[in-house]
């Protein structure tokens, strides 16, 4: 019978006093009996307690492959107590701090050596479950500056991944309204007559961007932000060159809800992959430069469907946008790489198992091919383990029961998520009623052009754009003074001020737009009421997405889902139902239902959450 150092009753440990090092009261006389007869009976040697050069002449004198052995790290070396290997590896103090191992309980005698010879049939099926069952290697990054780490690309590394997300950001939305000034021409050649089947063209992509990101945004939490962005974006490809094809009024319709569910992929996962790369007090500018994408883009596209629609046939939308697309793919295949911190690491720990299976692989030259590939491989794979390892599950049970229902536990757990979603998704809403009634307001009661009234658009970009400007100067220099009047703390709401000129200048832009269309003003006024909608529309959306990624980190992609699918249902929603509304009330009293509901949502938030933020996340279970 041979005891091995794991097979030891709980509590006890080899000791020099008592035979074989195992104390004879701690075993019982019987037990002890029973043990010396069983090594004699099958010539085992027991361990010993050795120094280093003790083991090695008795493993040179056996001439036997020896076990692994437990070897000790210096006490003081934090996150590293001993390393089990195959002797005479070197011990875990020469290994790099990246690599810690767990403590199996058997560090209580310090620098021991415990050499076991292995002489009998099935020894490396028992040495492979000692390495399993006692050694962890826990990877992590090869210190605060490890280049591997996102956080510490160059510069040049992180804006270029974050100028391919933000043009994989602006290329869908500008495909969702692209289409809306050359509605009339669907309607004369499929013979659709219903103002809402017409509508229902549009925004059924943006249908799509609210089922996309449920599924997209923790996908990318298994198999990585770039993988499954450029994945989605080809279907999104796909689906979008279809369109141009579509024969029927439904098939356009089913078509487009497909391209919307693979254009939603960088909705959700671009703010994710900026909190990957960039530090809290450098997102600003990043998020500036996103978010100005699936804004701007809607705004963009209706002025460039105008100039296709005075050119060609409708089909053409589809089609440019695809070529178009086709380049932004290749520049992201090219380069944009692997951001996801879990992913990464675990990588990095399929690297270490393959090459400890080569090491294995050398050590032990007298077993067969066979026996040492499967013996490698259980020691190596399987012992090894991120930081992240538990904390976040990557398998398919995770997506299947965790992943794919995490944005919707987010929604519903948490308050921040509540509010600041219903707030995201009403401005979302309106921005796309303005989508889709300015060819009304302009064509009728301005009589404009399709290809002049398409220019109006340029009011609405303009906002947008020049907001972003303001933002990418301003919200980090926000940032870093409030954290520094907080003792160089940074907190989340600390992106909370600038909601509060974003929540006054909604409801201002939402009157005087609608006025000023209703009594017939002249066109700039209600521009401007137009550009001012816009403005506040980008101050809020940094704020917002900046503040989520702030907040909930590694599950930043699930939060933003979480968001998006409700910002995209409203997207959907309001401008179904804004022809009959405007019908009915007129675009004045309309525009000034929308701007109380404005003033209702938007002012109270700001006020919340810089006052109870820090206590509303501290309850929370995602949130950091």
């Amino acid at each position: 019978m041979v005891i091995f150092p794991h097979e030891l009753p709980q509590g006890r440990t080899p000791h020099s006093d008592g035979l074989h090092g195992l104390k004879r009261q701690s075993l019982g006389n019987a037990g002890y009996v029973v043990a010396c007869l069983s090594s004699i009976r099958h010539f085992f040697t027991v361990p010993r307690i050795t120094d280093d050069n003790s083991a090695k002449q008795n493993s040179d004198a056996n001439q036997m492959t020896p076990f692994p052995r437990l070897t000790t790290a210096n006490t003081n070396e934090k996150a590293q107590n001993h390393s089990l290997t195959s002797a005479p590896k070197t011990s875990s103090a020469s290994r790099r701090p990246s690599v810690r191992q767990k403590d199996t309980g058997l560090n209580q005698a310090h620098g021991l050596d415990l050499s076991v010879a292995a002489p009998t049939e099935g020894t490396e099926e028992r040495r492979a479950s000692i390495t399993v069952s006692e050694q962890v290697t826990i990877v992590d990054w090869d210190g605060h500056d490890d280049p591997a780490n996102p956080k510490n690309w160059k510069n040049s590394q992180k804006w270029a991944a974050t100028l391919i997300v933000s043009c994989f950001a602006f290329i869908s939305p500008v495909t969702s309204s692209m289409i809306t000034p050359t509605t009339n021409n669907v309607a004369e050649e499929f013979g659709v007559t219903s103002k809402v089947i017409l509508n229902m063209i549009t925004s059924m992509f943006v249908l799509g961007f609210a089922v996309g990101p449920l599924v997209i945004g923790p996908l990318s939490e298994v198999f990585g932000r770039s993988r499954t962005l450029q994945l989605a974006n080809l279907f999104f490809l796909c689906w979008n060159f279809v369109c141009g094809f579509a024969r029927t009024p439904t098939q356009l319709i089913i078509f487009r809800f497909l391209a919307g569910v693979g254009g939603s992929a960088p909705l959700s996962i671009g703010g994710a992959v900026i909190g990957d790369t960039f530090h809290p007090e450098e997102r600003g500018r990043a998020i500036a430069l996103y978010s100005l994408g699936p804004m701007i883009g809607p705004a963009c596209g209706p002025v460039f469907g105008a100039q296709i629609a005075e050119r060609t046939n409708w089909r053409w939308v589809f089609w440019s946008t695809s070529i178009f697309d086709v380049v932004i793919q290749i520049a992201g295949i090219l380069y944009l790489q692997e951001t996801y911190a879990p992913v990464l690491l675990e990588r990095k720990a399929h690297r270490m198992a393959k090459a400890q299976v080569t090491s294995d692989s050398s050590d032990d030259g007298e077993q067969g091919e066979s026996a040492k590939k499967s013996t490698a491989v259980e020691t190596g794979h399987k012992h090894f383990r991120t930081i992240y390892d538990g904390l976040i599950d990557r398998s398919w049970q995770s997506i299947i029961s965790k992943a794919l229902t995490r944005p919707f536990i987010l929604f519903a757990r948490e308050p921040i998520l509540q509010l600041l979603g219903s707030y995201m998704a009403f401005m979302y809403g309106v921005f796309y009623i303005f989508v889709t009634t300015m060819p009304t307001i302009f064509q009728g009661i301005y009589s404009q052009s399709i290809g002049i009234a398409g220019l109006n658009y340029i009011a609405l970009g303009l906002g947008l754009t020049s907001a972003s400007f303001l933002n990418s100067r301003v919200m980090d220099r926000i940032y870093l003074y409030c954290k520094k009047r907080n003792n160089d703390i940074g907190e989340p709401e600390f992106r909370v001020p600038i909601l509060i000129p974003a929540s006054i200048l909604l409801p201002t832009g939402l009157l005087l737009s609608g006025w000023a269309a209703q009594k017939a003003l002249h066109r700039i006024v209600t521009d401007v009421g137009i550009f001012l909608i816009g403005f506040s529309i980008i101050l809020a959306f940094h704020s917002i997405q900046t503040f989520a990624v702030d907040v909930f980190a590694l599950y930043a992609a699930s939060g933003l889902a979480a968001m998006w699918c409700l910002r995209a249902s409203f997207g959907f929603g309001f401008p179904l139902f804004s022809s009959a509304m405007y019908n009915s009330l007129g675009l004045g009293v309309g525009n000034t239902v929308l701007a109380a509901v404005a003033i209702a949502v938007g002012c109270p938030a700001p006020f919340i959450f810089w006052v109870y933020g820090k206590r509303i996340r501290a309850r929370s279970k995602y949130a950091r």
